[in-house]
């Protein structure tokens, strides 16, 4: 591709922190994703992370807990509000522990919430506000927050897509009572496979360490928040089962893969914003195109790019010319997630219109971000786009 959607962030230090963990015959969940824990729960400035096998993942263990939890609990039946764009993952677990899901639409500039929606949409019976930081751009929290605060709704986030953003200063993912984050191969840092989730809460740290591996009590401090002191008998405490749990740890692969990574981060970030200074530069007064507006710091996961009603050629013109062009491109997260098949099996209802996530979905892409420059591909891919002026 002469434009790829991502690319490997790896290079000798990551191979040979994989030969480290190799050399020792430790393979299963041990010393290396525990530091990567501390690591990265001091970048983000939490007091815990915890990892997991997927940012799916820790989306699922995010609400596993809040079902368990004694000072935060949540309910089958409960209402949880949604953006209408999003991963198919961020509402799945709420629908498997019977959450009832309101879609609420996106703002067109920014693509997170219509906070004008948001706010009409928000009631007595809900619970729970599940944000989603999308490609990489902070939600406008000061407003979230006020429109909460006086009232009994949990704020979690789905910040898979926005390691390394910043709101006012704080990073994104620590504005909710817990906050996902993904570190698969297409975004900021990669462990293979993996995610993280963090949080400052010391109950809902011990469920999700429990959740995580069978709900057992192996993995818990010997005074817990889960069951209360553990024997002293590590015979007994082998295979006693407190919670219904998952198996969802991560391997010493992926935790030495994660350190290596979290070093370079800030330098991969500041590079993502620099090359997102040269997109603005180029799209923003195109004729055909709008671009995603920057809240806080975003860190770029990627480049949307929205068709404006104006435009002579479809959205389908775009992508096959720009496939044509060794150009990747996919559409905008999953789309207006509302208008899926799946829904079937939930529970929900559409507060209002979704007209902007609908034309997010009819008319939306975007194209990669990386941790090197990209002068040479972004004006590729401007002069390409030139040609359906010719269309």
């Amino acid at each position: 591709m002469k434009y790829a959607l991502a690319s490997s962030t790896w290079d000798h230090r990551e191979l040979e922190a994989m030969q480290t963990v190799i050399q020792s015959g430790r393979f299963t969940m041990g010393a290396k994703v525990e530091q990567f824990e501390q690591a990265f729960a001091n970048y983000t400035g939490s007091r815990y992370a915890v990892m997991v096998n997927s940012g799916s993942s820790a989306n699922l263990l995010m609400i596993a807990a809040l079902f368990y939890s004694k000072a935060h609990s949540i309910r089958a039946g409960d209402e949880v509000i949604v953006p209408a764009v999003s991963w198919a993952t961020t509402y799945y677990p709420l629908y498997q522990y019977g959450l009832k899901l309101k879609f609420v639409d996106i703002d067109p500039c920014t693509l997170n919430y219509d906070l004008n929606a948001l706010s009409k949409a928000i009631s007595d019976r809900t619970r729970l506000l599940m944000a989603v930081n999308l490609l990489g751009n902070p939600n406008d929290f000061s407003n979230i927050q006020e429109l909460i605060e006086s009232k009994n709704i949990i704020l979690i986030e789905d910040n898979c897509e926005s390691l390394g953003a910043l709101w006012d200063g704080r990073q994104t993912g620590t504005f909710g009572l817990m906050g996902s984050y993904s570190s698969f191969f297409s975004h900021h840092i990669s462990t293979i496979e993996g995610g993280l989730v963090v949080t400052d809460d010391e109950e809902l740290y011990h469920l999700l360490l429990s959740l995580r591996a069978h709900g057992w009590t192996r993995n818990l401090p010997s005074d817990n928040r889960v069951c209360g002191a553990k024997s002293d008998d590590p015979f007994e405490e082998s295979f006693r089962f407190v919670l219904p749990g998952y198996n969802v740890r991560p391997g010493e692969l992926n935790g030495a893969l994660g350190l290596e990574q979290l070093q370079k981060l800030p330098d991969m970030i500041s590079t993502r914003r620099k090359n997102a200074l040269r997109y603005q530069s180029l799209f923003a007064d195109h004729p055909w195109f709008d671009v995603q507006r920057e809240l806080g710091e975003s860190s770029w996961f990627g480049f949307a790019l929205i068709l404006k009603p104006t435009a002579p050629f479809t959205r389908k013109q775009v992508t096959d010319l720009l496939q044509s062009r060794d150009i990747e491109c996919r559409p905008i997260v999953a789309g207006n997630f509302a208008k899926n098949e799946v829904l079937q099996y939930f529970d929900y209802e559409i507060h209002g219109s979704l007209k902007h996530a609908q034309r997010i979905d009819r008319h939306g892409l975007f194209v990669g971000n990386h941790h090197y420059e990209l002068d040479n591909e972004l004006h590729y891919l401007k002069d390409t786009l030139e040609e359906l002026n010719r269309v």
